[in-house]
Parts: C-alpha cells; sequence; structure tokens
C-alpha cells in the first residue's frame, strides 16, 4: 500500500448556526486505504462527512487534500479536485433515469468521461445497466445506493466519502456494495471513508477504523476489534 497522505484535518471545529459539533477532530487517510468512521448515534460522523466535502464551513481547524487546505473551496470544487459524497439517503434525482443519474454525476466533476466509462460503471452494477432507461425514483433503496455510487464513480474521484452506505438496505445488496467497494479500491487505488454502524460492512471494507465520541475521534481500532462483543458496545452501542 502506498504511505502518502491523501486526506488529513488538524483541530477541526465545525457544526450548525454557531453550534459546534466537531470539537478538534485530528485524523488522516492515505491514499488508497479504506477507513470507517465508527460510533453512537449523534457524537457527529455526518457531520464529519459534511464537513469534509464543504457543505459545513469549516470553524477552526483545517481540512488538508492533496497537502493543500481546502476550506475555501465549496463543495462543487472539491468534487472537482477528486472528492466524491454519497450522503446519508442516497439523494438521488428521482425523475431522472438511472443514465441521466450517471450524466449528472460526471458533469458535477468537470471531468471528460474516458470512453465506455458508463458500461464500465454498469458492469461493476448490473441492475443498474438492466434499468438504465428507468426512473431513479422508481428503483428499490438497495438499487439507488448503487446508482448514487455509481454516480460518484463517474467522475474517477481519488477519495471516496460513503455515509451510511447500508442504511435501509437489505443485508444481500449491503455484501454486494462491500465487495464492490473493496473490489474498485483494489483495482484503482481510490481511498475510501465510510460513516457505518452495520458491523458486518465494516469488517468487509475497513482497513482502519476511527471512533468518535462527542464530536472528537477517541480511538483508532483495527476492524477485528470489533470481532469481540464487549468492544461493539463500547464503542458502538449495539
Amino acid at each position: 500500500m502506498r504511505t502518502e497522505i491523501l486526506l488529513n484535518t488538524v483541530g477541526l471545529w465545525s457544526g450548525y448556526g454557531g453550534k459546534p459539533v466537531l470539537q478538534g477532530v485530528d485524523m488522516d487517510v492515505r491514499a488508497g486505504e479504506i477507513v470507517a468512521v465508527i460510533g453512537r448515534n449523534g457524537v457527529g460522523k455526518s457531520t464529519l462527512m459534511k464537513s469534509l466535502i464543504g457543505l459545513l464551513p469549516t470553524d477552526k481547524g483545517s481540512v488538508v487534500f492533496g497537502g493543500t487546505a481546502i476550506d475555501a473551496l465549496a463543495a462543487h470544487k472539491r468534487a472537482r479536485l477528486g472528492i466524491g459524497y454519497v450522503p446519508q439517503g442516497r439523494d438521488v434525482f428521482p425523475r431522472m433515469s438511472v443514465f441521466e443519474n450517471l450524466a449528472v454525476g460526471l458533469s458535477i466533476s468537470g471531468k471528460a468521461a474516458p470512453e465506455g466509462r458508463i458500461e464500465e460503471i454498469f458492469g461493476y452494477f448490473p441492475i443498474l445497466s438492466e434499468r438504465r432507461d428507468q426512473r431513479a425514483g422508481t428503483l428499490s433503496g438497495g438499487q439507488q445506493q448503487q446508482l448514487a455510487i455509481g454516480r460518484v464513480l463517474m467522475g474517477s474521484p481519488s477519495l471516496i466519502l460513503l455515509d451510511e452506505p447500508s442504511e435501509g438496505i437489505q443485508p444481500n445488496i449491503v455484501q454486494d456494495i462491500a465487495r464492490i467497494m473493496v473490489e474498485l479500491n483494489l483495482k484503482t487505488g481510490v481511498s475510501i471513508v465510510f460513516v457505518e454502524q452495520n458491523i458486518d460492512m465494516i469488517r468487509a471494507m475497513a482497513q482502519r477504523c476511527y471512533v468518535m465520541d462527542k464530536g472528537r475521534i477517541t480511538d483508532e481500532i483495527p476492524p477485528e476489534t470489533l470481532e469481540d462483543r464487549d468492544a461493539v458496545r463500547r464503542f458502538l452501542a449495539v
């Protein structure tokens, strides 16, 4: 694995309406690494993801991507640097077709697609190929999640941020998504940061886990630690 730092935060504070949620987050993600952010509900995990992509402003500290501070950049400019974001709840365009949603992903990235890019995405997610002309809003939750990931992949990001990718999805689709993300990581070297509470998905994907509590990173653990029921209760309260 390459060892250079692709993304790091330094004393990151952020929140809503002047009320801090993140309280000095320090973390780093190496190029080619898959990192999980875990913790109980309400500790700031989704706030962290929104702060990394630029949907929430930095109050103090810094977000550094590729060695450059990006705190002043809006979300769409961070996307064009190579950060892809799949929000909690997927957020596909329901009235657009699968194909049209993927095309929007390319326009967001501001890049020219290599020839055959959409077919490459369909290769990872065959169900999307079968339903390329179907409105996204009529897809199942698992299919919408695959579409949201595929839309981000259209821009060939170097970093993907996934917020609760297993939420509301049946277990076999969760397994498929975990497998595909690991395959993408191995094939392309894309780095992945994902927020998750599904233990099986964390163990299937993560190489390292950051534990959050009360707006801070409190621990760094290997995913194998979550094979212990006491550790699961301590870190996730489930």
